[in-house]
């Protein structure tokens, strides 16, 4: 087998990328506590919410109440998405840690998310950047559509190692690769992940899977062998894909961590302070957890309602 790390930095997102997808609005002061639930797991990166206009996205219209009524934990970077130079004011307004900043690789797909242009989209992120990086943040950077487009299908690695290094020269410190639509294959992530290892800034890349088609861990275990050894992920599989009607969502914190410490990996977390989280917040929503961890807490004590 191929040489492992000895450690994996997992970035929390599910208060971010898993709660925007929900149907449901969980109120407020649930999404606080979860999040204190979460800073006790041992995870240093939580993505706690975005500074959207609630218009786009209104499940996370209570970015700022969040940002100042969680508990935070020192050594945990508390981090939330801007799209613009107003989000960036409100979030520097509540003293986030890290500002995160998206794109897509996909001109059609970067239209209809952020009704930009590419082009576009770089004027306004590199203002978004310099503004963050003045004000003493740091900065990530989403690149969206990487292995597929709902609406251009496959995306060429070029197009994507072009709009990765943009990101780079407005000076990101770290750049996240997502499979959005959940897409992408151990075979196409290991070839992709050869390429971008000469064309990009290497030990600053993240990747980001979705489990829509079910290889989302399949796809960590290829990218660990490439060696990345930063990954993003929603506790209990939480999120689902706005371009596939009842598909899984985002790679499960909980499956994950269990698989590298399984593996004799490090991630930092504690398993069952994680476990509590999700059962936690899967009270608060009107379904069970998708993530395999989950599942088999459900089968054994039943489904906990809180």
């Amino acid at each position: 087998m191929f040489e492992m790390p000895e450690k994996v930095t997992i970035r929390e997102v599910g208060p971010r990328d898993g709660l925007q997808n929900e149907e449901e609005n969980i109120a407020t002061e649930d999404k606080i506590d979860w999040i204190n639930l979460l800073s006790q797991s041992g995870l240093d990166y939580i993505e706690f919410s975005s500074f959207v206009h609630p218009k786009w996205i209104p499940q996370l219209k209570d970015a700022r109440e969040v940002a100042e009524g969680i508990t935070r934990t020192p050594g945990i970077t508390y981090a939330a998405l801007v799209p613009n130079r107003k989000g960036l004011e409100n979030a520097i307004d509540t003293d986030v840690d890290e500002v995160s900043v998206f794109m897509s690789a996909s001109e059609t797909h970067n239209k209809k998310n952020i009704n930009k242009t590419i082009e576009e989209t770089y004027r306004v992120l590199e203002e978004v950047v310099t503004e963050a990086k003045a004000a003493g943040k740091t900065v990530r950077g989403y690149v969206s559509t990487v292995f597929g487009c709902p609406y251009e299908g496959k995306v060429a690695p070029s197009r994507v190692f072009e709009v990765s290094n943009r990101l780079f020269q407005m000076g990101i410190d770290e750049l996240s690769l997502g499979d959005t639509i959940g897409v992408a294959n151990p075979k196409q992530v290991d070839e992709f992940l050869k390429q971008m290892e000469e064309n990009v800034p290497f030990s600053k890349v993240a990747m980001h899977f979705h489990n829509t088609s079910g290889m989302a861990l399949a796809n960590v275990l290829v990218s660990l062998e490439r060696g990345i050894t930063k990954f993003d992920a929603a506790l209990g599989g939480l999120g689902g894909c706005p371009y596939a009607d009842g598909a899984s969502g985002n790679l499960a914190t909980d499956d994950l961590v269990h698989m590298l410490e399984e593996m004799g990996i490090e991630t930092g977390v504690n398993q069952e302070k994680l476990a509590e989280a999700a059962t936690f917040i899967q009270s608060r929503i009107s379904k069970e957890l998708p993530s395999h961890q989950m599942q088999i807490r459900n089968r054994q004590g039943g489904r906990n309602d809180g």
